[in-house]
């Protein structure tokens, strides 16, 4: 019996041939046709004015903040049920990161709890858009509009979500997303940020790139970064982006499957809740009883299917411990199991999951 991941990259189109100028011109680092084409194309896709892109997901994220003058004795009010990249970058700035609860429907940030977190140090919001479903971004807006508060999304699971017709990413002040290897899009590693502001995009590709003086050769006037992307993962991203439609829907596609072949069990699917597009990043399930989500992991492992566990909370780990409570997404984390969601998956592997579930449950019932 074949093993079944739990992500595939989705390669094709012209993704050989765009590596290949790339070997073949010698445009292979940070500098080359493709990293504009790539940062244009994307920017287009999500409807942003402009877009720079950087070595991944979690650099991303750090230079968006830098470029927005967090620092510290700056809050920033972040979910606790998040990926723990989102708090790490907050503390990389010398900010504090306040925690905060999630919806159990929709797995998102809940904006009262963000508005009960307020106080005279909050400098920011993060909104994360977890596993490819929205953030509420009419009730986040609205909110950090009123307090005169940064909005930071964090899209690194959002490419291709939209909430009321509008890609995450573009109600910010700054958004970052994601290229990693099991991302919706890929470039193996790799990221983007976005930016309102013209000043703060062009901070942003200053500090990406140590800093250096627009007119005067290797003048460096600030503490910057290297966080350039190279020249052949824009290559694969460009690529990427022109077969973007074929890839979410195929995703969306495997998702209703999950859903309808699911829908008997003691378990509910990550649904779309109201005007939005949720892209599946992953296809998840949450399962009525805590006890059973480790056994089904177990069981599906031993059918040779790969799946994760939702993250644990952030406000869990060591270095960034916090005694709250956060009974929603405490929930939701210990229930939670994203399954095999990349676009390749077959009819058959499909059959193959969902009888693998089904067959858990038959057993238990007994």
């Amino acid at each position: 019996m074949s093993r079944i991941p739990v992500y595939e990259p989705y390669l094709g189109g012209n993704a050989s041939a765009y590596v290949n100028e790339c070997l073949t011109t010698g445009w292979i680092s940070s500098r080359g046709a493709f990293i504009s084409r790539f940062e244009d194309a994307f920017a287009a896709y999500v409807g942003a004015s402009h877009a720079t892109s950087v070595a991944n997901g979690t650099v991303a994220l750090h230079l968006a903040l830098e470029a927005l003058g967090v620092g510290a004795g700056d809050e920033v009010i972040v979910p606790s049920f998040t990926y723990i990249a989102s708090v790490n970058t907050i503390l990389q700035t010398g900010a504090m990161p306040v925690y905060v609860d999630s919806l159990q429907d929709t797995l998102q940030v809940d904006p009262q709890a963000i508005r009960n977190a307020i106080t005279r140090r909050t400098r920011a919001v993060m909104a994360v858009h977890l596993y490819g479903h929205p953030c509420d971004m009419d009730a986040i807006t609205a909110l950090c509009r009123d307090q005169d508060l940064l909005l930071v999304e964090d899209c690194a699971e959002g490419f291709g979500t939209r909430w009321k017709g509008q890609h995450v990413g573009t109600f910010g002040d700054v958004a970052t997303f994601s290229f990693f290897g099991n991302k919706t899009i890929t470039t193996g590693e790799g990221g983007m940020v976005l930016a309102k502001s013209p000043d703060v995009m062009d901070k942003c590709r200053r500090l990406k790139s140590q800093g250096v003086s627009p007119t005067r050769e290797y003048w460096h006037d600030m503490l910057a970064y290297n966080y350039r992307m190279t020249n052949i993962q824009a290559a694969i991203g460009l690529a990427q982006i022109e077969m973007a439609e074929e890839i979410i829907q195929r995703k969306q596609q495997i998702a209703e499957i999950y859903r309808t072949r699911l829908s008997q069990l003691p378990l509910r699917t990550h649904d779309s809740m109201g005007d939005v597009d949720h892209s599946h990043w992953m296809c998840s399930i949450i399962v009525d009883r805590m006890e059973d989500r480790d056994r089904l992991r177990a069981h599906l492992a031993d059918d040779q299917i790969e799946t994760r566990p939702f993250f644990p909370l952030a406000s869990h780990m060591p270095h960034c411990h916090s005694d709250q409570i956060f009974p929603n997404g405490e929930s939701v984390s210990k229930r939670g199991i994203n399954l095999p969601s990349y676009p390749g998956l077959t009819e058959q592997q499909l059959n193959r999951i969902c009888s693998s579930i089904a067959g858990y449950f038959e057993v238990r019932a007994r």
